[in-house]
């Protein structure tokens, strides 16, 4: 093939020497694009230039063809680095395309939608802060109660979309209801045992009762959740202790329980919410509290859209950090 493509750069060069036209240069356009189709290295394209050369001028100085050997040279390693380049290129579009399998992997392990459960009113809004999150949200629905969890791993990419499959696998798998500290210690396990030691995973779960209207709650490391008193229109911290995921095996996470009212609501996020930048400093507890306050007359899953969207212009519409946040309200 190189040399059907000497010989039609020597009748090209030559034509274009016995007479410049117009013409000839395009045809010197399309035999380069024949040429990097082909992967020409570029020392090779200057030795067709000086042999046709050498055939059209026979005395041709010796030290024009000795400049050509020097060219030679810098074109070979020329050649090498851009060589270097395309395979550089080629790796990239490789891991973008891995990428690309990741977060549509990571979009299947997401419920589209929170199920439907008498009496409450349910909405989440999750946004990554790049490609690929490493927050992670799922219900698990029996007869009389749902199952909610939000989980934050320490790690993005591919590492975290795999995580995610293994913890969505294990809470698939409770196929009659758990208390939360059992749920978060059977988690604990699965994590310690398959993931690597310099990952780990913040998790709270819960568990809403529809008949009683009680939330039995355990943390494992995760950014507290709130519950609102519409009675006292306060907001209480639902606090619990419990050491993140994958760290020991022998773990106890300690269970808590809030009744709640007619009104009342809980407000579960990730720390991509709670240390939001705001002007260079850390978003306040207060101010936190106050946009949620603002924002609780709305149906749950409009609030949670209008408080990540207001975050997010607070923020100068940059995230730093995933930002994940759930709102369970009692009708």
């Amino acid at each position: 093939m190189n040399q059907n493509l000497k010989n039609e750069y020597e009748t090209l060069l030559t034509a274009y020497i016995n007479e410049p036209l117009e013409n000839h240069l395009y045809g010197a356009q399309r035999l380069s694009k024949w040429i990097m189709e082909q992967k020409v290295p570029p020392e090779e394209v200057v030795s067709f230039h000086l042999h046709t050369l050498k055939k059209l001028f026979p005395d041709l100085p010796s030290e024009l063809k000795t400049s050509f050997d020097f060219l030679l040279e810098v074109m070979i390693g020329y050649g090498i680095q851009y060589q270097d380049t395309e395979n550089l290129m080629n790796r990239q579009k490789e891991l973008e395309y891995e990428i690309e399998v990741a977060v549509g992997m990571q979009q299947t392990l997401l419920p589209d939608a929170p199920p439907p459960m008498p009496g409450i009113d349910i909405g989440v809004w999750s946004a990554a802060a790049k490609r690929m999150s490493g927050d992670y949200y799922n219900f698990v629905h029996h007869k009389d109660s749902l199952g909610i969890a939000i989980a934050d791993i320490i790690g993005k990419g591919i590492p975290a979309a795999l995580c995610m499959s293994m913890i969505k696998y294990s809470m698939d798998r409770l196929e009659q209801p758990l208390s939360p500290s059992e749920v978060l210690r059977g988690l604990n396990t699965v994590v310690e045992r398959n993931v690597d030691p310099n990952m780990f995973i913040t998790m709270v779960y819960g568990v809403y009762d529809s008949s009683s209207h009680h939330f039995r709650y355990a943390t494992a490391g995760h950014e507290p959740g709130l519950y609102y008193d519409s009675r006292e229109k306060a907001f209480h911290e639902l606090e619990a202790k419990g050491l993140v995921l994958g760290v020991s095996r022998e773990v106890e996470y300690e269970e808590k329980e809030v009744l709640l009212q007619s009104g009342d609501a809980l407000i579960f996020f990730s720390d991509g919410v709670s240390e939001c930048r705001i002007n260079g400093s850390f978003l306040e507890r207060d101010q936190l509290t106050d946009l949620i306050g603002a924002n609780l007359h709305l149906p749950a899953q409009q609030a949670v859209q209008a408080i990540y969207e207001h975050l997010l212009m607070m923020a100068g519409y940059q995230l730093q950090d995933d930002q994940t946040i759930l709102i369970i309200k009692r009708a």
